[in-house]
């Protein structure tokens, strides 16, 4: 089992990464995003690649990265603002993107990897994200068929791991990371620290290691602020 634990992120991807690959990328913003899986894939030059995520970072950070570096082909995200560089790349038709609503998306990963090909909502319907898609009527109401997404590979951010790869989210950075972990045929995933096998309670584990097939610890980490909001200082 410990065999699922690699010295590096570069080490981790070995084998994994290829030309046109599709990617889920756990992460919100900046929270919860596997920082050092996405600098080594930056670092080995892989191309034309479709990304899963609910954002693309921004500038300079997280997934802004592989776009600065041109690595991405395609975006399906639902949120796309705070990053200028991917709102040049888009409208200069340099980058495909799919708007995908977020709750839709979290759901279109957690389908594809409970090997649901495709699910009706009521979201979008009316609106153009149901443009070109199959409507259907149920009980008088209009839904929306979207399909499951199934990723090459998963690359995800955890905070704890015991050695056979059971996964501890911390607080809000659970985020898209554990649907998108289902979603992969290989998962990847960053943690802080690793502890033996017995450590967690069964009822504390979020995401099984079933689903890790390899692991990185990533500590330290800085922690970096999207935008930092502060108010003056009362006078005395």
């Amino acid at each position: 089992m410990a065999r699922k634990l690699y010295p590096d992120a570069a080490s981790a991807l070995d084998g994994v990464l290829f030309d046109g690959m599709t990617i889920c990328a756990g992460g919100f913003g900046l929270c919860g995003i596997p920082e050092r899986l996405i600098d080594a894939i930056r670092d080995a030059g892989t191309k034309e690649l479709t990304i899963a995520s609910n954002n693309a970072g921004i500038d300079g950070e997280g997934l802004g990265k592989l776009l600065r570096t041109r690595q991405v082909r395609k975006m399906i995200s639902s949120y796309v603002g705070e990053n200028k560089e991917f709102e040049r790349q888009y409208l200069a038709g340099e980058l495909e993107v799919e708007f995908c609503p977020q709750g839709t998306l979290a759901e279109r990963c957690r389908a594809g990897g409970a090997g649901i090909p495709g699910f009706y909502t009521k979201t979008g319907v009316g609106t153009q994200v149901a443009d070109g898609k199959e409507v259907k009527n149920f009980d008088g109401e209009d839904y929306i068929l979207e399909r499951g997404i199934r990723a090459d590979l998963s690359i995800i951010k955890g905070w704890k791991a015991d050695e056979s790869g059971n996964l501890i989210f911390r607080k809000t950075a659970r985020n898209f990371n554990q649907p998108m972990a289902t979603a992969g045929r290989v998962c990847v995933a960053e943690v802080e620290e690793v502890v033996p096998v017995g450590s967690f309670d069964p009822d504390q584990v979020h995401l099984p290691g079933i689903y890790v097939n390899r692991m990185i610890v990533g500590a330290p980490y800085d922690k970096k602020i999207e935008f930092r909001t502060v108010r003056e200082r009362a006078a005395a």
